[in-house]
């Protein structure tokens, strides 16, 4: 990579602020044109593409609130205090209204009574009844069809979905009069066994969804209604998704189609950041897994016992990095009091790569109850493969390796061809610094400036990549610099040549941290390299050629041969 960095121009950058306040300030609902974009901004919109998923995320997540109004009549969270009230329609189909009990991003419950049945029920609606035609009807129909095939009792139960005489779609289900997991916690910690018996249950219930193939994808505190014995309940499945189920299990029926936009559009980060997983905020095209539920129970786990998510920032953006970049506080660094097996509990069930975690709901509940029988743990049995696999598996950086595979493999011939010319003017008896600083400053400049011109022409450069840069370019540094260092010390040309080996294997050492632990063999290899050099100097610059060529020629080929015809990278599981 190159010692000088392109960086954009404060015009190229004021014009892409511009761009995407243009784009953010569009009607709400309205999908971006991304052809029209092209056409207005050809130089910018592969940035703006990059780009968007963060800067609307910013612009929407803060607004969407999920918010529980108790039996007790308190108060409506600050976030929404400033909305306004909603008119209560009184009588709906069979159902008389009775008062707000909840609501949510696009929709909001009643508590009513059942005119026909005599029966209290809550009853759920779309929040803006202007919406009733589109996307939020067709939701909330998602959501009913998927609660009603769900038959468990810790779930609350659907009753009927109708549509009354205006066109306006409702569902009724079971009322539970309590509270939330979320007011409970307001008052504090709950003890860690309380914690563990409360969950388990939940856990059984979420199982029970996922052998039906439905994945709740937003399970957070206030989603588990608390009735008055302490029963818990799960609800709120607007942003579940079917998924394909296993062999021989029984299937739902289709939902109807839903014309995604806004913040439930194709790609969109669904979910809560405090409680969401890794995976639903990196790739959240990707269908999700039982594993996305897994994480969020242990979320949910984790603020019983500490009275806060496991993320926690100043926005959403930030909660969102944070999720992705940092590993949570260990709880009982806020709680002293925890057990030591529920800790373990829960930060297996917080692993970032899904393998780690619990294979099921189920598993977790298992554990959780294993730990209140006083029983082993699975949580404490890891197995040394499980360490391998998570010092060796690539972050969620390594997508941007899809624009390297070729230009690296370039970058092994000629790092080879200069070190293979390096060593024959040794042999040769060259032993004037001038022809190596020419070689090594023409050398790797040309080739510097060739590849981030070739990088540029692949898309646009990410700003990991221009971290990977830097790195690069201090260690081209470093290597000429070697010369000048040896002239001062007034030692012989190439005599700290294995350095170059030491410097290489460091370079690959922070490629394992940023991009994939594979590259902590490459560093390996560099750090042997270097003594090897050191014992046989005659011969160490073609050695070093060689063994550094390998380590860029190897994974280059790997990541070319995942390229499609069309340019793009085919999807691997890692």
């Amino acid at each position: 990579m190159p010692p000088h960095l392109a960086v954009m121009s404060d015009d190229r950058e004021s014009r892409l602020a511009v761009a995407l306040e243009e784009l953010l300030g569009a009607p709400a609902h309205t999908p971006v044109d991304w052809n029209s974009v092209r056409h207005r901004h050809p130089d910018l919109v592969d940035e703006l593409r990059e780009l968007w998923g963060t800067a609307h995320l910013a612009s929407h997540l803060a607004d969407a609130t999920d918010v529980f109004v108790p039996p007790s009549g308190s108060a409506r969270p600050t976030s929404a205090a400033n909305e306004p009230p909603t008119p209560m329609p009184g009588i709906l189909g069979d159902y008389e209204l009775q008062r707000e009990i909840g609501r949510g991003g696009m929709g909001i419950v009643f508590q009513a009574r059942q005119r026909s049945l005599n029966r209290p029920v809550a009853l759920k609606m779309v929040l803006n009844p202007e919406f009733a035609g589109g996307e939020a009807t067709a939701r909330l129909r998602a959501e009913a069809a998927s609660v009603a095939q769900l038959d468990h009792p810790n779930i609350v139960s659907v009753y009927e979905i109708g549509e009354d005489d205006r066109h306006r779609t409702y569902f009724s289900m079971q009322f539970i009069e309590g509270t939330t997991l979320a007011a409970k916690l307001q008052s504090g910690p709950l003890p860690s066994r309380a914690a563990a018996q409360l969950l388990v249950p939940v856990c059984r219930a979420v199982a029970h969804a996922h052998r039906k193939g439905v994945v709740h994808r937003d399970l957070k505190p206030s989603n588990i209604l608390i009735d008055g014995s302490g029963k818990p309940f799960v609800t709120d499945f607007g942003l579940a998704k079917q998924v394909p189920l296993a062999a021989g299990a029984p299937s739902l029926p289709p939902h109807p189609p839903i014309r995604r936009t806004s913040l439930t559009g194709s790609g969109a980060i669904l979910g809560t950041p405090g409680y969401m997983a890794p995976e639903q905020a990196s790739q959240p095209g990707m269908t999700p897994t039982p594993a996305a539920d897994v994480y969020s129970l242990g979320a949910v786990l984790y603020a019983m016992v500490t009275a806060r998510p496991p993320v926690q920032a100043a926005s959403p953006v930030d909660a969102i990095l944070q999720l992705l970049e940092q590993e949570p506080a260990p709880p009982r660094l806020l709680n002293p009091g925890i057990d030591a097996d529920l800790e373990m509990i829960i930060l297996k069930s917080l692993q970032k790569p899904t393998d780690l975690r619990y294979e099921s709901a189920d598993e977790l509940g298992d554990d959780l109850e294993a730990y209140l029988r006083n029983d082993p743990i699975q949580a404490r049995s890891s197995r040394f493969t499980d360490v391998l696999s998570r010092m060796f598996r690539p972050t969620h950086h390594a997508v941007v390796l899809q624009n390297w595979g070729r230009l690296w493999m370039w970058h092994a011939l000629v790092l080879w061809i200069l070190c293979l010319a390096t060593n024959a003017m040794q042999l040769e008896g060259v032993d004037s610094r001038l022809p190596y600083l020419a070689l090594w400053i023409l050398g790797l400049g040309t080739w510097a400036a060739a590849f981030w011109g070739l990088r540029h022409r692949a898309g646009p450069v990410t700003f990991v990549e221009r971290q990977i840069a830097h790195i690069w370019a201090a260690s081209m540094a470093s290597s000429i610099l070697l010369f000048v260092i040896e002239a001062l010390l007034g030692l012989p040309v190439l005599k700290l040549s294995p350095v170059l080996g030491v410097i290489s294997a460091a370079v690959f050492m922070a490629k394992a941290g940023i991009l994939s632990g594979e590259f902590y063999l490459q560093s390996v290899a560099l750090f042997a390299t270097s003594l090897v050099m050191a014992a046989v100097p005659r011969w160490g610059v073609a050695i070093f050629g060689t063994v550094s060529a390998l380590c860029f020629l190897i994974p280059g080929w790997r990541l070319q041969s995942r390229v499609s015809p069309d340019g793009s990278a085919t999807e691997k599981s890692s």
